[in-house]
């Protein structure tokens, strides 16, 4: 994704385009796979982690990204593709792989609606499937 792109990105959902922010999006959108806070800060040596974390927190309540709670007690984050500035319209499921630890996407899994009494408001759904991944699985 070129840089005009992300900037485009970022202005969809009203973040204003900052150095930080475009180096943590360029991340976030050319990695295959959710990434934790230690991994974005291993990537991107330039900004602080203080700095990469309020770069998050602003893109999660701007439902530019997913938080995963990814089974092992952390939590990754992945640029959300939802077509929606204030809905997030990208729930999917994730795979965690209890061997290797990588959490994978599972794009074409959507996550079930789920019928909620009234008066409740949900906010985020979190679907993780726990096991052993095939690249693991064939390393047995």
């Amino acid at each position: 994704m070129k840089e005009q792109d992300i900037i485009s990105l970022l202005e969809s959902h009203d973040i204003k385009p900052t150095a930080n922010r475009i180096v943590v999006a360029k991340i976030l959108y050319s990695s295959i796979m959710p990434l934790s806070m230690t991994e974005l800060e291993n990537k991107i040596l330039t900004i602080d982690k203080s700095n990469i974390f309020r770069t998050l927190t602003l893109f999660k309540s701007n439902h530019l990204v997913h938080v995963i709670e990814d089974g092992s007690g952390g939590v990754k984050y992945e640029l959300c593709h939802s077509h929606h500035e204030v809905v997030d319209d990208d729930m999917h499921a994730h795979f965690h792989c209890e061997v290797c630890g990588r959490t994978l996407c599972l794009d074409h899994v959507p996550i079930p609606m789920i019928e909620m009494p009234d008066g409740y408001i949900v906010h985020s759904v979190n679907y993780l499937v726990k096991g052993i991944c095939h690249t693991c699985r064939e390393k047995c």
